[in-house]
Protein backbone atom coordinates (compact mmCIF):
# COMPACT_ATOMS: atom_id res chain seq x y z
CA UNK A 1 0.00 0.00 0.00
CA UNK A 2 1.32 3.47 -0.73
CA UNK A 3 2.21 5.63 2.20
CA UNK A 4 1.69 8.99 0.51
CA UNK A 5 -1.94 10.00 0.54
CA UNK A 6 -3.71 12.88 -1.16
CA UNK A 7 -3.14 16.13 0.77
CA UNK A 8 -6.08 18.18 1.95
CA UNK A 9 -6.01 21.72 0.54
CA UNK A 10 -6.91 24.73 2.75
CA UNK A 11 -9.92 25.47 0.52
CA UNK A 12 -11.32 21.98 1.17
CA UNK A 13 -10.74 22.34 4.91
CA UNK A 14 -12.67 25.67 4.96
CA UNK A 15 -15.75 24.41 3.13
CA UNK A 16 -17.58 23.68 6.39
CA UNK A 17 -16.79 27.20 7.69
CA UNK A 18 -18.44 28.86 4.70
CA UNK A 19 -21.82 28.04 6.15
CA UNK A 20 -20.88 29.72 9.46
CA UNK A 21 -19.65 32.79 7.59
CA UNK A 22 -22.96 32.96 5.75
CA UNK A 23 -24.95 33.01 9.00
CA UNK A 24 -22.48 35.56 10.42
CA UNK A 25 -23.13 37.96 7.54
CA UNK A 26 -26.87 37.33 7.80
CA UNK A 27 -26.77 38.21 11.52
CA UNK A 28 -24.84 41.41 10.71
CA UNK A 29 -27.48 42.36 8.16
CA UNK A 30 -30.14 41.76 10.81
CA UNK A 31 -28.28 43.99 13.25
CA UNK A 32 -28.02 46.82 10.75
CA UNK A 33 -31.65 46.45 9.69
CA UNK A 34 -32.80 46.51 13.32
CA UNK A 35 -30.80 49.69 13.95
CA UNK A 36 -32.36 51.37 10.91
CA UNK A 37 -35.81 50.24 12.05
CA UNK A 38 -35.33 51.83 15.48
CA UNK A 39 -34.20 55.12 13.94
CA UNK A 40 -36.57 55.40 10.95
CA UNK A 41 -39.49 53.16 11.83
CA UNK A 42 -42.59 53.60 14.00
CA UNK A 43 -40.73 52.21 17.03
CA UNK A 44 -38.09 54.94 17.17
CA UNK A 45 -39.25 56.06 20.64
CA UNK A 46 -38.31 52.68 22.15
CA UNK A 47 -34.60 53.54 22.32
CA UNK A 48 -34.89 57.14 23.41
CA UNK A 49 -33.53 60.21 21.70
CA UNK A 50 -30.20 59.89 19.87
CA UNK A 51 -27.32 61.94 21.14
CA UNK A 52 -26.64 63.16 17.59
CA UNK A 53 -29.67 62.47 15.40
CA UNK A 54 -28.13 63.11 11.96
CA UNK A 55 -24.97 61.25 12.86
CA UNK A 56 -26.96 58.28 14.20
CA UNK A 57 -29.15 58.07 11.09
CA UNK A 58 -26.17 58.34 8.72
CA UNK A 59 -24.32 55.74 10.76
CA UNK A 60 -27.20 53.24 10.63
CA UNK A 61 -27.67 53.64 6.87
CA UNK A 62 -23.94 53.25 6.23
CA UNK A 63 -23.81 50.12 8.38
CA UNK A 64 -26.80 48.66 6.53
CA UNK A 65 -25.18 49.35 3.16
CA UNK A 66 -21.86 47.75 4.11
CA UNK A 67 -23.62 44.80 5.83
CA UNK A 68 -25.57 44.22 2.60
CA UNK A 69 -22.35 44.21 0.55
CA UNK A 70 -20.67 41.77 2.94
CA UNK A 71 -23.73 39.51 2.79
CA UNK A 72 -23.83 39.53 -1.01
CA UNK A 73 -20.12 38.91 -1.45
CA UNK A 74 -19.67 36.67 1.58
CA UNK A 75 -19.51 33.47 -0.52
CA UNK A 76 -16.64 34.79 -2.62
CA UNK A 77 -13.05 35.56 -1.86
CA UNK A 78 -10.84 34.34 0.94
CA UNK A 79 -12.77 33.25 4.04
CA UNK A 80 -10.54 34.76 6.69
CA UNK A 81 -10.30 38.03 4.80
CA UNK A 82 -14.10 38.23 4.73
CA UNK A 83 -14.27 37.53 8.46
CA UNK A 84 -11.63 40.18 9.27
CA UNK A 85 -13.41 42.82 7.20
CA UNK A 86 -16.73 41.96 8.82
CA UNK A 87 -15.57 42.16 12.44
CA UNK A 88 -13.71 45.42 11.71
CA UNK A 89 -16.96 46.96 10.40
CA UNK A 90 -18.94 45.55 13.32
CA UNK A 91 -16.60 47.06 15.93
CA UNK A 92 -16.31 50.38 14.14
CA UNK A 93 -20.03 50.95 13.60
CA UNK A 94 -21.00 49.25 16.88
CA UNK A 95 -18.86 51.45 19.14
CA UNK A 96 -20.02 54.58 17.28
CA UNK A 97 -23.64 53.43 17.59
CA UNK A 98 -23.21 52.93 21.35
CA UNK A 99 -21.97 56.51 21.60
CA UNK A 100 -24.69 57.93 19.30
CA UNK A 101 -27.53 55.98 20.96
CA UNK A 102 -26.92 56.00 24.74
CA UNK A 103 -30.34 54.51 25.43
CA UNK A 104 -29.55 51.38 23.37
CA UNK A 105 -25.86 51.18 24.25
CA UNK A 106 -26.19 48.16 26.51
CA UNK A 107 -28.22 46.23 23.91
CA UNK A 108 -25.76 47.07 21.12
CA UNK A 109 -22.83 45.98 23.26
CA UNK A 110 -24.67 42.74 24.01
CA UNK A 111 -25.31 42.08 20.32
CA UNK A 112 -21.64 42.70 19.53
CA UNK A 113 -20.78 39.77 21.77
CA UNK A 114 -22.07 37.41 19.06
CA UNK A 115 -19.96 39.21 16.41
CA UNK A 116 -16.82 38.84 18.51
CA UNK A 117 -17.55 35.15 19.14
CA UNK A 118 -18.25 34.45 15.47
CA UNK A 119 -15.03 36.19 14.41
CA UNK A 120 -13.02 34.17 16.93
CA UNK A 121 -14.67 31.00 15.59
CA UNK A 122 -13.66 31.73 12.00
CA UNK A 123 -10.24 33.33 12.54
CA UNK A 124 -6.97 32.15 14.01
CA UNK A 125 -6.41 32.65 17.74
CA UNK A 126 -4.40 35.85 17.53
CA UNK A 127 -6.95 37.54 15.25
CA UNK A 128 -9.95 36.37 17.30
CA UNK A 129 -8.43 37.46 20.62
CA UNK A 130 -7.28 40.68 18.95
CA UNK A 131 -10.87 41.45 17.89
CA UNK A 132 -12.08 40.85 21.46
CA UNK A 133 -9.39 43.18 22.85
CA UNK A 134 -10.35 45.88 20.35
CA UNK A 135 -14.00 45.53 21.39
CA UNK A 136 -13.00 45.85 25.08
CA UNK A 137 -10.85 48.89 24.32
CA UNK A 138 -13.65 50.47 22.33
CA UNK A 139 -16.20 50.05 25.13
CA UNK A 140 -13.84 51.37 27.80
CA UNK A 141 -12.71 54.17 25.51
CA UNK A 142 -16.32 55.21 24.76
CA UNK A 143 -17.15 55.25 28.52
CA UNK A 144 -13.99 57.26 29.22
CA UNK A 145 -14.88 59.77 26.50
CA UNK A 146 -18.32 60.26 28.00
CA UNK A 147 -16.81 60.87 31.42
CA UNK A 148 -14.25 63.37 30.09
CA UNK A 149 -16.78 65.27 27.98
CA UNK A 150 -19.28 65.35 30.85
CA UNK A 151 -21.96 63.51 28.89
CA UNK A 152 -22.88 61.09 31.63
CA UNK A 153 -25.16 58.17 30.80
CA UNK A 154 -25.63 56.74 34.29
CA UNK A 155 -23.38 53.75 33.55
CA UNK A 156 -20.48 52.85 35.80
CA UNK A 157 -17.07 51.52 34.82
CA UNK A 158 -18.19 48.08 35.96
CA UNK A 159 -20.44 47.68 32.90
CA UNK A 160 -17.73 47.99 30.20
CA UNK A 161 -15.38 45.88 32.31
CA UNK A 162 -17.96 43.07 32.57
CA UNK A 163 -18.58 43.28 28.82
CA UNK A 164 -14.80 43.14 28.27
CA UNK A 165 -14.55 39.98 30.36
CA UNK A 166 -17.47 38.52 28.41
CA UNK A 167 -15.88 39.40 25.07
CA UNK A 168 -12.56 37.80 26.00
CA UNK A 169 -14.27 34.71 27.41
CA UNK A 170 -16.52 34.17 24.42
CA UNK A 171 -13.57 34.76 22.05
CA UNK A 172 -11.42 32.16 23.81
CA UNK A 173 -14.24 29.62 23.95
CA UNK A 174 -15.35 29.96 20.34
CA UNK A 175 -11.75 30.01 19.11
CA UNK A 176 -11.14 26.67 20.82
CA UNK A 177 -14.33 25.30 19.28
CA UNK A 178 -13.32 26.62 15.88
CA UNK A 179 -9.86 25.08 16.12
CA UNK A 180 -11.35 21.72 17.10
CA UNK A 181 -13.87 21.98 14.29
CA UNK A 182 -11.15 22.73 11.73
CA UNK A 183 -9.01 19.88 13.01
CA UNK A 184 -11.99 17.53 12.86
CA UNK A 185 -12.77 18.71 9.36
CA UNK A 186 -9.18 18.21 8.22
CA UNK A 187 -9.11 14.78 9.86
CA UNK A 188 -12.38 13.86 8.16
CA UNK A 189 -11.04 15.05 4.80
CA UNK A 190 -7.82 13.12 5.33
CA UNK A 191 -9.70 9.98 6.29
CA UNK A 192 -11.95 10.48 3.31
CA UNK A 193 -8.92 10.82 1.03
CA UNK A 194 -7.45 7.66 2.55
CA UNK A 195 -10.71 5.78 2.07
CA UNK A 196 -10.93 7.01 -1.52
CA UNK A 197 -7.33 5.96 -2.19
CA UNK A 198 -7.88 2.55 -0.62
CA UNK A 199 -11.07 2.12 -2.64
CA UNK A 200 -9.16 2.98 -5.83
CA UNK A 201 -6.38 0.56 -4.87
CA UNK A 202 -8.91 -2.22 -4.18
CA UNK A 203 -10.65 -1.50 -7.45
CA UNK A 204 -7.33 -1.58 -9.30
CA UNK A 205 -6.35 -4.86 -7.66
CA UNK A 206 -9.69 -6.46 -8.52
CA UNK A 207 -9.60 -5.06 -12.04
CA UNK A 208 -6.06 -6.36 -12.69
CA UNK A 209 -6.57 -9.77 -11.09
CA UNK A 210 -5.81 -12.71 -13.34
CA UNK A 211 -8.90 -14.40 -11.89
CA UNK A 212 -12.15 -13.24 -13.44
CA UNK A 213 -14.64 -11.78 -10.94
CA UNK A 214 -18.36 -11.34 -11.68
CA UNK A 215 -21.14 -9.97 -9.49
CA UNK A 216 -24.55 -11.38 -10.47
CA UNK A 217 -27.83 -10.33 -8.87
CA UNK A 218 -30.83 -12.55 -8.17
CA UNK A 219 -32.30 -11.87 -11.63
CA UNK A 220 -29.19 -13.06 -13.42
CA UNK A 221 -27.87 -9.62 -14.42
CA UNK A 222 -24.15 -8.82 -14.39
CA UNK A 223 -23.67 -5.94 -11.98
CA UNK A 224 -19.88 -5.78 -11.93
CA UNK A 225 -17.03 -7.50 -13.78
CA UNK A 226 -13.28 -7.01 -13.81
CA UNK A 227 -11.08 -6.97 -16.91
CA UNK A 228 -10.19 -10.65 -16.74
CA UNK A 229 -13.88 -11.63 -16.56
CA UNK A 230 -14.77 -9.41 -19.52
CA UNK A 231 -12.00 -10.99 -21.59
CA UNK A 232 -13.19 -14.46 -20.65
CA UNK A 233 -16.82 -13.64 -21.42
CA UNK A 234 -16.03 -11.86 -24.67
CA UNK A 235 -18.65 -9.68 -26.33
CA UNK A 236 -21.46 -12.19 -26.05
CA UNK A 237 -24.66 -11.33 -24.23
CA UNK A 238 -27.41 -8.75 -24.51
CA UNK A 239 -28.44 -5.88 -22.30
CA UNK A 240 -31.71 -5.65 -20.43
CA UNK A 241 -34.04 -2.75 -20.85
CA UNK A 242 -33.12 -1.00 -17.60
CA UNK A 243 -31.60 2.41 -17.44
CA UNK A 244 -28.17 1.01 -16.51
CA UNK A 245 -28.19 -1.60 -19.28
CA UNK A 246 -26.81 -4.64 -17.41
CA UNK A 247 -25.79 -7.72 -19.38
CA UNK A 248 -27.73 -10.92 -18.83
CA UNK A 249 -25.66 -13.91 -17.71
CA UNK A 250 -27.99 -16.48 -19.26
CA UNK A 251 -27.32 -14.96 -22.68
CA UNK A 252 -23.65 -14.13 -22.15
CA UNK A 253 -22.88 -17.68 -20.96
CA UNK A 254 -25.81 -20.14 -20.75
CA UNK A 255 -23.70 -22.95 -19.25
CA UNK A 256 -22.33 -20.66 -16.52
CA UNK A 257 -25.87 -19.48 -15.75
CA UNK A 258 -27.05 -23.12 -15.45
CA UNK A 259 -24.22 -23.93 -13.06
CA UNK A 260 -25.05 -20.88 -10.98
CA UNK A 261 -28.72 -21.90 -10.77
CA UNK A 262 -27.78 -25.45 -9.81
CA UNK A 263 -25.42 -24.14 -7.12
CA UNK A 264 -28.13 -21.88 -5.68
CA UNK A 265 -30.51 -24.82 -5.44
CA UNK A 266 -28.18 -27.66 -4.42
CA UNK A 267 -25.30 -25.74 -2.82
CA UNK A 268 -22.71 -27.97 -4.53
CA UNK A 269 -20.48 -26.40 -7.20
CA UNK A 270 -19.47 -28.08 -10.45
CA UNK A 271 -15.69 -27.55 -10.67
CA UNK A 272 -15.17 -29.18 -14.04
CA UNK A 273 -13.45 -26.90 -16.63
CA UNK A 274 -15.76 -24.75 -18.74
CA UNK A 275 -15.04 -22.99 -22.05
CA UNK A 276 -17.10 -19.82 -22.34
CA UNK A 277 -16.27 -19.27 -26.03
CA UNK A 278 -14.50 -21.34 -28.75
CA UNK A 279 -11.40 -19.11 -28.87
CA UNK A 280 -11.09 -18.57 -25.11
CA UNK A 281 -9.25 -20.66 -22.50
CA UNK A 282 -11.09 -22.99 -20.17
CA UNK A 283 -12.08 -21.71 -16.73
CA UNK A 284 -13.18 -23.28 -13.45
CA UNK A 285 -16.10 -21.30 -11.92
CA UNK A 286 -16.42 -20.85 -8.15
CA UNK A 287 -19.49 -19.32 -6.49
CA UNK A 288 -20.00 -17.51 -3.20
CA UNK A 289 -22.71 -15.24 -1.83
CA UNK A 290 -21.82 -11.58 -1.46
CA UNK A 291 -23.50 -11.41 1.96
CA UNK A 292 -25.34 -13.92 4.09
CA UNK A 293 -28.92 -14.09 2.88
CA UNK A 294 -28.17 -11.89 -0.16
CA UNK A 295 -29.35 -12.84 -3.64
CA UNK A 296 -26.18 -11.37 -5.15
CA UNK A 297 -23.47 -13.89 -6.02
CA UNK A 298 -19.77 -13.51 -6.67
CA UNK A 299 -18.43 -15.75 -9.43
CA UNK A 300 -14.67 -16.37 -9.62
CA UNK A 301 -13.42 -17.66 -12.98
CA UNK A 302 -10.03 -19.36 -12.60
CA UNK A 303 -8.14 -19.57 -15.89
CA UNK A 304 -6.96 -23.17 -16.19
CA UNK A 305 -4.13 -22.14 -18.52
CA UNK A 306 -2.56 -20.12 -15.68
CA UNK A 307 -2.86 -23.08 -13.34
CA UNK A 308 -1.41 -25.36 -16.00
CA UNK A 309 1.54 -23.05 -16.60
CA UNK A 310 2.19 -22.81 -12.87
CA UNK A 311 2.07 -26.58 -12.53
CA UNK A 312 4.26 -26.95 -15.60
CA UNK A 313 6.80 -24.55 -14.11
CA UNK A 314 6.92 -26.55 -10.88
CA UNK A 315 7.21 -29.80 -12.83
CA UNK A 316 10.02 -28.43 -14.99
CA UNK A 317 11.92 -27.24 -11.93
CA UNK A 318 11.66 -30.66 -10.32
CA UNK A 319 12.50 -32.36 -13.61
CA UNK A 320 15.53 -30.12 -14.06
CA UNK A 321 16.91 -31.05 -10.64
CA UNK A 322 16.26 -34.73 -11.29
CA UNK A 323 17.82 -34.56 -14.77
CA UNK A 324 20.91 -32.80 -13.47
CA UNK A 325 21.38 -35.45 -10.78
CA UNK A 326 20.83 -38.24 -13.30
CA UNK A 327 23.19 -36.69 -15.84
CA UNK A 328 25.89 -36.33 -13.23
CA UNK A 329 25.56 -40.02 -12.35
CA UNK A 330 25.68 -41.05 -16.04
CA UNK A 331 28.71 -38.89 -16.83
CA UNK A 332 31.28 -40.98 -14.95
CA UNK A 333 30.45 -44.44 -16.43
CA UNK A 334 30.04 -42.81 -19.85
CA UNK A 335 33.54 -41.38 -19.65
CA UNK A 336 34.84 -44.85 -18.77
CA UNK A 337 33.03 -46.37 -21.77
CA UNK A 338 34.45 -43.75 -24.17
CA UNK A 339 37.96 -44.27 -22.80
CA UNK A 340 37.63 -48.06 -23.20
CA UNK A 341 36.48 -47.64 -26.81
CA UNK A 342 39.50 -45.46 -27.59
CA UNK A 343 41.80 -48.15 -26.18
CA UNK A 344 40.09 -50.88 -28.22
CA UNK A 345 40.38 -48.82 -31.42
CA UNK A 346 44.14 -48.58 -30.84
CA UNK A 347 44.44 -52.36 -30.50
CA UNK A 348 45.67 -54.31 -33.57
CA UNK A 349 43.91 -57.50 -32.48
CA UNK A 350 40.46 -56.12 -33.35
CA UNK A 351 39.04 -57.40 -36.62
CA UNK A 352 38.03 -54.94 -39.30
CA UNK A 353 34.40 -56.06 -39.05
CA UNK A 354 34.42 -55.30 -35.32
CA UNK A 355 35.90 -51.85 -35.78
CA UNK A 356 32.62 -50.73 -37.32
CA UNK A 357 30.90 -51.76 -34.09
CA UNK A 358 33.46 -49.75 -32.09
CA UNK A 359 32.79 -46.72 -34.28
CA UNK A 360 29.07 -47.00 -33.58
CA UNK A 361 29.74 -47.25 -29.84
CA UNK A 362 32.01 -44.19 -29.99
CA UNK A 363 29.44 -42.15 -31.97
CA UNK A 364 26.61 -43.01 -29.63
CA UNK A 365 28.84 -42.32 -26.63
CA UNK A 366 29.64 -38.87 -28.04
CA UNK A 367 25.94 -38.25 -28.61
CA UNK A 368 25.14 -39.32 -25.07
CA UNK A 369 27.89 -37.05 -23.74
CA UNK A 370 26.31 -34.13 -25.65
CA UNK A 371 22.95 -34.89 -24.06
CA UNK A 372 24.56 -34.93 -20.61
CA UNK A 373 26.27 -31.59 -21.28
CA UNK A 374 22.96 -30.05 -22.40
CA UNK A 375 21.14 -31.29 -19.31
CA UNK A 376 23.87 -29.98 -17.02
CA UNK A 377 23.90 -26.66 -18.85
CA UNK A 378 20.13 -26.35 -18.36
CA UNK A 379 20.48 -27.06 -14.64
CA UNK A 380 23.44 -24.77 -13.98
CA UNK A 381 22.08 -21.55 -15.54
CA UNK A 382 25.24 -19.58 -14.93
CA UNK A 383 24.70 -15.80 -14.62
CA UNK A 384 25.50 -13.63 -17.62
CA UNK A 385 28.59 -11.41 -17.77
CA UNK A 386 27.59 -8.84 -20.39
CA UNK A 387 30.12 -6.83 -22.38
CA UNK A 388 29.91 -4.12 -25.02
CA UNK A 389 30.02 -6.07 -28.26
CA UNK A 390 30.10 -5.08 -31.94
CA UNK A 391 27.69 -7.62 -33.41
CA UNK A 392 28.70 -7.64 -37.06
CA UNK A 393 32.34 -8.44 -36.30
CA UNK A 394 31.31 -10.99 -33.67
CA UNK A 395 28.96 -12.80 -36.09
CA UNK A 396 31.61 -12.94 -38.86
CA UNK A 397 34.14 -14.40 -36.41
CA UNK A 398 31.55 -16.88 -35.11
CA UNK A 399 30.77 -18.11 -38.64
CA UNK A 400 34.47 -18.54 -39.46
CA UNK A 401 34.94 -20.65 -36.34
CA UNK A 402 31.79 -22.66 -37.09
CA UNK A 403 32.96 -23.48 -40.65
CA UNK A 404 36.26 -24.78 -39.28
CA UNK A 405 34.67 -27.06 -36.68
CA UNK A 406 31.64 -28.07 -38.78
CA UNK A 407 32.44 -28.70 -42.46
CA UNK A 408 29.53 -27.44 -44.57
CA UNK A 409 30.21 -29.38 -47.80
CA UNK A 410 27.57 -28.01 -50.22
CA UNK A 411 25.65 -25.95 -47.64
CA UNK A 412 26.07 -22.15 -47.51
CA UNK A 413 26.37 -20.02 -44.38
CA UNK A 414 26.79 -16.26 -44.65
CA UNK A 415 26.48 -13.08 -42.60
CA UNK A 416 24.72 -9.89 -43.70
CA UNK A 417 24.22 -6.55 -42.03
CA UNK A 418 24.71 -2.80 -42.25
CA UNK A 419 28.05 -1.11 -42.71
CA UNK A 420 27.40 0.98 -39.60
CA UNK A 421 28.45 -0.28 -36.20
CA UNK A 422 25.78 -2.35 -34.39
CA UNK A 423 26.65 -2.40 -30.68
CA UNK A 424 24.97 -4.46 -27.96
CA UNK A 425 25.36 -5.39 -24.30
CA UNK A 426 25.63 -9.19 -24.10
CA UNK A 427 27.73 -12.03 -22.73
CA UNK A 428 29.75 -13.14 -25.81
CA UNK A 429 30.17 -16.70 -24.52
CA UNK A 430 26.42 -17.20 -24.02
CA UNK A 431 25.57 -15.50 -27.32
CA UNK A 432 28.06 -17.82 -29.05
CA UNK A 433 26.31 -20.84 -27.46
CA UNK A 434 22.82 -19.62 -28.48
CA UNK A 435 23.93 -18.91 -32.07
CA UNK A 436 25.54 -22.36 -32.26
CA UNK A 437 22.19 -23.97 -31.45
CA UNK A 438 20.26 -21.81 -33.94
CA UNK A 439 22.73 -22.21 -36.81
CA UNK A 440 23.03 -25.97 -36.23
CA UNK A 441 19.22 -26.35 -36.26
CA UNK A 442 18.94 -24.21 -39.40
CA UNK A 443 21.57 -26.30 -41.23
CA UNK A 444 20.05 -29.58 -40.02
CA UNK A 445 16.29 -28.95 -40.36
CA UNK A 446 16.00 -25.77 -42.46
CA UNK A 447 16.52 -27.35 -45.86
CA UNK A 448 14.40 -28.68 -48.67
CA UNK A 449 14.91 -32.47 -48.88
CA UNK A 450 17.59 -33.27 -51.46
CA UNK A 451 18.88 -29.68 -51.66
CA UNK A 452 21.72 -27.92 -49.82
CA UNK A 453 20.89 -25.68 -46.88
CA UNK A 454 21.18 -21.92 -47.26
CA UNK A 455 21.45 -20.14 -43.92
CA UNK A 456 21.85 -16.39 -43.36
CA UNK A 457 22.73 -14.65 -40.10
CA UNK A 458 21.46 -11.07 -40.45
CA UNK A 459 22.46 -8.28 -38.05
CA UNK A 460 20.39 -5.06 -37.92
CA UNK A 461 18.50 -2.55 -35.76
CA UNK A 462 14.81 -3.36 -35.27
CA UNK A 463 11.90 -0.93 -35.54
CA UNK A 464 12.48 0.49 -32.04
CA UNK A 465 16.23 0.90 -32.51
CA UNK A 466 17.41 -2.18 -30.57
CA UNK A 467 20.09 -4.51 -32.02
CA UNK A 468 18.77 -7.79 -33.38
CA UNK A 469 20.09 -10.96 -35.01
CA UNK A 470 18.01 -13.11 -37.39
CA UNK A 471 19.00 -16.68 -38.27
CA UNK A 472 17.15 -17.41 -41.53
CA UNK A 473 16.88 -20.57 -43.56
CA UNK A 474 15.21 -21.60 -46.82
CA UNK A 475 13.58 -24.74 -45.50
CA UNK A 476 9.92 -25.78 -45.38
CA UNK A 477 9.20 -23.69 -42.28
CA UNK A 478 7.61 -24.78 -39.02
CA UNK A 479 3.84 -25.42 -38.64
CA UNK A 480 1.98 -23.21 -36.17
CA UNK A 481 1.03 -26.18 -34.00
CA UNK A 482 4.74 -27.05 -33.61
CA UNK A 483 5.93 -23.43 -33.31
CA UNK A 484 3.87 -22.96 -30.14
CA UNK A 485 5.88 -25.71 -28.38
CA UNK A 486 9.34 -25.08 -29.85
CA UNK A 487 10.87 -23.62 -26.69
CA UNK A 488 9.47 -26.15 -24.25
CA UNK A 489 12.14 -28.38 -22.67
CA UNK A 490 12.39 -31.93 -24.02
CA UNK A 491 10.09 -31.13 -26.97
CA UNK A 492 11.56 -32.32 -30.27
CA UNK A 493 10.34 -33.56 -33.64
CA UNK A 494 13.55 -35.50 -34.31
CA UNK A 495 14.34 -38.97 -33.10
CA UNK A 496 17.95 -37.89 -32.54
CA UNK A 497 17.27 -34.65 -30.67
CA UNK A 498 16.99 -33.96 -26.95
CA UNK A 499 14.55 -31.04 -27.09
CA UNK A 500 16.85 -28.91 -24.94
CA UNK A 501 18.72 -26.82 -27.49
CA UNK A 502 16.13 -24.10 -28.13
CA UNK A 503 15.05 -24.05 -24.51
CA UNK A 504 18.62 -23.45 -23.33
CA UNK A 505 19.17 -20.86 -26.08
CA UNK A 506 16.11 -18.87 -24.94
CA UNK A 507 17.19 -19.09 -21.28
CA UNK A 508 20.64 -17.78 -22.26
CA UNK A 509 19.00 -14.87 -24.09
CA UNK A 510 16.78 -14.07 -21.11
CA UNK A 511 19.84 -14.01 -18.86
CA UNK A 512 21.17 -11.20 -21.10
CA UNK A 513 17.94 -9.14 -21.09
CA UNK A 514 17.29 -10.39 -24.62
CA UNK A 515 14.48 -12.33 -26.26
CA UNK A 516 14.44 -15.28 -28.64
CA UNK A 517 11.36 -15.90 -30.79
CA UNK A 518 10.41 -17.82 -33.88
CA UNK A 519 9.12 -15.63 -36.72
CA UNK A 520 7.38 -17.17 -39.70
CA UNK A 521 8.60 -16.01 -43.11
CA UNK A 522 5.80 -15.41 -45.65
CA UNK A 523 7.93 -16.44 -48.64
CA UNK A 524 8.92 -19.75 -47.07
CA UNK A 525 11.62 -20.78 -44.64
CA UNK A 526 12.05 -19.99 -40.98
CA UNK A 527 13.53 -17.23 -38.87
CA UNK A 528 14.74 -17.26 -35.26
CA UNK A 529 15.10 -13.68 -34.00
CA UNK A 530 17.25 -12.53 -31.07
CA UNK A 531 16.48 -9.03 -29.77
CA UNK A 532 19.34 -7.79 -27.60
CA UNK A 533 19.76 -4.99 -25.09
CA UNK A 534 21.33 -1.84 -26.50
CA UNK A 535 24.87 -0.73 -25.71
CA UNK A 536 23.45 1.69 -23.10
CA UNK A 537 22.23 -1.16 -20.86
CA UNK A 538 23.75 -0.80 -17.40
CA UNK A 539 23.41 -4.17 -15.73
CA UNK A 540 22.82 -7.82 -16.55
CA UNK A 541 19.60 -9.61 -15.79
Amino acid sequence: MPSGLAPVSPAEADLALRRELYFFTLYRLLEAALLVLFLFGPVENLIGSPRHDLFARSLSLSYLFIATLLFLFGRRGELRGQALAGIACDLFFGILAIHALPGAGTGIALMLMFNVGAAALLLRARYGIGAAILACAGLIGEWTWNEISGETTGRTIAEPIMFAVGYLSIALLTNMLGRQMRESQELAERRGAEAANYAEINELIIRRMRTGVLLVDGEGRLRLANEAAMLLLGDSGEYDGSRHGHRILAIASPELARRLSRWRVEGRPDESPLQLAPDLPEVVPRFTRLLAGSDQTLIFLDDTSLVSRRAESITLAALGRFSASLAHEIRNPLAAINYAVQLLEESRDIAISDRRLLEIVRQQGSRMNGIVENVLGMARREPAKPEHLELMGFVRQFLDEYRVSHPLEQDTLRATGPEARVAAMVDPRQLHQALTVLVHNALTYGRIPGEPARVTVHVYFDEVGLPAIDVLDRGPGIPDSVAERLFRPFFTTSSHGTGLGLYIARELCRANQASLDYVSVPGGGGCFRIRLAGASALSPA
